[in-house]
């Protein structure tokens, strides 16, 4: 939630309410689970606005900066949002009714209509479909497959092959962004190499010239970029001093050069397809699809990917792609594996791999109950059973038992 985003709406008359669901402009506020909505909702709602969608995403099967949650599932989360829907819209328009008359002036006596989506590793029809039939949801958001369409985004041609030859190793859980938050990341890109270069030359970092993400005055009093070549001179020199076992000296530089330039390095595909002139010389490309990028393999027109969503064609060759949720819990299930070799006898992450795996067993037992309806039953129980017998083994080694 930012606090400071939401106070400052206070002072924009677009999006008060004009009439009962009218609007100049609707707040979409995307969240992790219900909880989230409904805290963020009512603090909106007690300042007299409505949010008119509440956009679920999944929090590692996504492109672009990725949150991981509990270990709560994305199924197990919907089925959430559709038994408490009404609860929800009536809690937070308590809430907004006097607020928005005081605010207005204008009474309303009924909520204003409130949209549930969803989005996040959606691939094929079925999965979109089966998301609208089992949860009620007004729409299903495809991002990731459009970055292989030229009509809908624009990605300069080497990167374009990058994402065509894309397989799930390429896609990584990086740690790359400057913001500290984990980052879905394509492997190979420009900017990598160039990143890469950088560090065989001992020059890390890159040069700040945007300074959209400066935010550290760990060495400095004005804030600058953890991925600038400043901050990471600065920080080596630091670690340096440190006397640290050569494999931990190895371990932690490797953290402070894998942060990357985003300001420039995520704008650069838009420069490169348009033959512009790049920013100061630099035309690194960075991109950041999400895992389902692996299973796309072509460039298709606007026409071929609706046609896909729609299930008038398939433009999938990959027969053996895991469901959506299949992949979603082996995303949860290699994030909690890499906090193990830190856990050792820290009770603090002990705790939170044990309390993660508990979330992830309660969702696996969830999509048996309702493996049935997906259609793919028998394949999708197997696979369940395989996950279930590779969660308890974590919390059996990490004693930690669930």
């Amino acid at each position: 939630m930012n606090p400071r985003l939401f106070n400052y709406l206070e002072q924009l008359k677009a999006f008060d309410a004009l009439g009962p669901g009218l609007f100049k402009k609707k707040i979409v506020i995307k969240v992790s689970d219900y909880r989230s909505a409904l805290i963020q909702g009512k603090y909106l709602a007690k300042k007299g606005f409505w949010v008119s969608e509440f956009r679920i995403e999944s929090g590692l099967n996504c492109g672009g900066h990725a949150f991981a949650s509990d270990g709560s599932l994305l199924g197990p989360i919907l089925e959430e949002f559709k038994t408490k829907r009404q609860e929800l819209i009536q809690a937070l328009f308590q809430l907004y009714r006097p607020a928005a008359e005081t605010r207005t002036g204008i009474s309303f006596t009924e909520p204003h209509p409130l949209k549930v989506t969803v989005q996040g590793g959606i691939g094929t029809h079925e999965e979109a479909e089966f998301l609208f039939r089992q949860y009620d949801v007004e729409s299903a958001g495809w991002g990731t497959p459009f970055l292989l369409c030229p009509e809908a985004t624009t990605v300069d041609d080497e990167t374009l092959k990058l994402l065509c030859k894309a397989k799930e190793k390429d896609v990584v859980l990086s740690n790359n962004s400057p913001l500290n938050v984990r980052f879905n990341y394509l492997k190979g890109t420009s900017s990598e190499k160039e990143k890469l270069a950088r560090i065989q030359k001992g020059k890390p970092g890159s040069p700040c010239t945007e300074k959209h993400l400066v935010s550290n005055t760990e060495f400095t009093k004005e804030p600058i970029c953890t991925a600038s070549h400043k901050y990471q001179k600065l920080k080596i020199e630091q670690l340096k001093t440190l006397m640290l076992s050569a494999e931990e000296y190895e371990k932690r530089y490797k953290e402070i050069t894998d942060k990357e330039c985003l300001c420039v390095g995520l704008s650069n595909s838009v420069v490169g397809a348009y033959g512009a002139q790049p920013l100061k010389g630099l035309k690194a490309v960075t991109i950041c699809p999400g895992p389902n990028i692996a299973y796309f393999d072509q460039i298709v027109t606007l026409r071929q990917m609706t046609d896909h969503i729609y299930g008038r064609t398939n433009i999938l060759s990959d027969p053996d792609r895991p469901h959506m949720f299949l992949k979603e819990l082996r995303l949860n299930i290699d994030f909690i594996k890499e906090k193990i070799p830190a856990a050792s006898d820290d009770r603090k992450t002990l705790k939170e791999i044990h309390d993660f795996s508990k979330q992830l067993l309660v969702g696996i037992e969830y999509y048996r109950s309702i493996s049935d309806q997906i259609g793919e039953s028998e394949n999708f129980n197997i696979h369940l059973d395989l996950f279930e017998e590779e969660v308890r083994t974590i919390c059996l080694e990490e004693h930690t038992e669930v």
